[in-house]
């Protein structure tokens, strides 16, 4: 980051969801940059809300592998070296397909959804109001998209972003003044027929491209040929586009969280019974619980030992079998990847000491101070880098703290050193682990709020900067509030269910009721 009256000039951000917006405001409100850019692989803002019309990819057998594994999103295996360039389009998959589908509805209240000077729009779907009553906080996935999308267009960001632009390699080289080093993102351009390559210099690197984009998918043995015999039976709940297309179908959905939850729900409507959910043995999600998984016409089932392709068998580990499974939906998260980013971020000289560059470990990114500031390299930072709860504000806090640090309107006295900034890494593994849960927020959000208000300081004196307000205990009261409306949601529909269709015997059977 820039030293207090150094500012860096040229930014770069990747990526323009919630996180990507908000990072643009911020940087704009600094007054401080001569140069910004943000590169999103979509048409349009929104991220992972934003909609479209073309069906998802189908997932292929021997992409299976590489799901499982994590290594799916590589950086390309060629890259032209002779910029700018026209070539042929990259075949290579990059998973930016939206994962929103017609009647998705937002499973937070919109109170703790909205940035802290944006009011989310007002308006409710029929769909929420007959599911949550009149009063229902929650909000079609279009309004979201349009929420993202109003905060690019009314301040008039539009000529800072590059669309449908893939930032494919980012790293360090001389700089071209001849002091030091700056950034070289080589970025493609997605055409009709052809790439459009070229090349762009920085002083420093925002990312807010998130981390919903990479499905990931356990290893099963006997899955890919399950796969590769029925094209599109096996489907990650990002490419799930709606109840309709398992209607009579018989549907193993694998996860115990919100998407495998919602979709397990869903399909009770239309699919074959019993819906099989994975869920026994595994933790349910901790905002939400099991209350999804107790419609009686979902039967919950242990994790899956194999799969036999020729019968569509899918074996459990307890023993137990579902024959004639038509389809597997997995609801089982997504994985972090960063591929723009080479290995060696350091070409200045070949006696340099090379910075090591973000790379994900145990599905985080290590090396993250309080989720934002890269450590090994001050000209790095994220925004978006957490797991779910109170995230547009979240962003918010974490896009003003890095412009302020980039601006260098940050006294080296706020911001700790960088062995107390590891230290909190190795606190954190303590009590977290060293794995997603490092990222999650929950329950420290007033702490975590203050702490990033605090090391960003208030805008100059003469209204330079965006102001970040004290933390409101209201925003956590109802972002709790929302989801025991979810809860209730389930747990009175799962009611009605069994009213309607009958009771479980003690064996676990649905017979009528008499």
């Amino acid at each position: 980051m820039a030293k207090e009256g150094k500012p860096a000039k040229r930014i770069a951000v990747i990526g323009l969801g919630p996180a990507g917006a908000i990072t643009i405001d911020a940087l704009a409100k600094e007054q401080a940059f001569d140069i910004i850019r943000v590169f999103e692989r979509r048409e349009a803002p929104g991220g992972c809300w934003l909609g479209e019309g073309k069906p998802p990819p189908l997932i292929q057998s021997d992409e299976l592998k590489l799901l499982s594994s994590r290594t799916a999103d590589l950086q390309l295996p060629t890259i032209p070296s002779n910029l700018p360039a026209q070539l042929p389009k990259s075949s290579s998959p990059r998973y930016s397909e939206s994962t929103v589908y017609p009647y998705l509805e937002t499973n937070v209240d919109f109170v703790p959804m909205q940035y802290t000077q944006e009011p989310f729009p007002t308006e409710q779907s029929e769909h929420s109001r007959s599911l949550h009553g009149e009063d229902t906080p929650f909000r079609h996935w279009s309004l979201v998209q349009d929420y993202v999308r109003s905060l690019v267009d009314r301040r008039g960001y539009g000529d800072f972003i590059s669309y449908n632009t893939t930032v494919e390699r980012a790293e360090k080289v001389p700089a071209a003044s001849g002091f030091g080093e700056e950034w070289k993102l080589t970025l493609r351009k997605d055409g009709e027929n052809t790439d459009y390559w070229w090349e762009e210099r920085f002083d420093a690197v925002i990312v807010a491209s998130g981390h919903y984009s990479v499905p990931y998918i356990p290893s099963i043995d006997g899955l890919p040929e399950f796969s590769r015999d029925r094209p599109g039976s096996v489907i990650h709940s990002k490419h799930f586009r709606g109840r309709d297309a398992f209607k009579g179908k018989k549907v193993v959905v694998v996860g115990a969280s919100v998407s495998a939850g919602d979709t397990a729900f869903d399909l009770t409507s239309v699919a074959q019974a019993p819906v099989y959910a994975v869920v026994k043995g595994h933790t349910f999600n901790g905002y939400f619980g099991d209350e999804a998984f107790n419609h009686p016409l979902i039967k919950r089932v242990t994790s899956i030992s194999h799969i036999e392709p020729t019968t569509r068998t899918v074996h459990f580990v307890d023993g137990t079998s579902a024959p004639g499974v038509d389809d597997i939906i997995f609801g089982t998260g997504y994985s972090w990847t960063l591929p723009f980013f080479t290995p060696q971020s350091s070409t200045s000289s070949t006696t340099a000491k090379h910075t090591p560059v973000p790379t994900p470990r145990n599905n985080r990114i290590p090396n993250l101070y309080l989720h934002t500031i890269y450590t090994p390299d001050p000209t790095i930072f994220f925004v978006g880098a957490v797991n779910a709860g109170l995230t547009f504000k979240i962003f918010e806090y974490q896009a003003v703290l890095a412009a302020r640090l980039l601006a260098g309107r940050v006294p080296s006295s706020r911001l700790p050193s960088t062995e107390a900034q590891l230290a909190w890494e190795v606190d954190r593994i303590a009590k977290r682990g060293d794995g997603p849960k490092f990222a999650l927020v929950f329950p420290d959000f007033e702490e975590y709020f203050e702490e990033l208000r605090r090391i960003a300081g208030p805008p100059t004196a003469d209204g330079k900067g965006r102001e970040l307000l004290p933390f409101n205990k209201f925003w956590f009261e109802r972002f709790m509030q929302g989801h025991e409306r979810r809860k209730d949601m389930w747990r009175r529909l799962n009611a009605q269910a069994r009213e309607t269709l009958g009771v479980r015997g003690s064996d676990g059977s649905l017979r009528p009721k008499l």
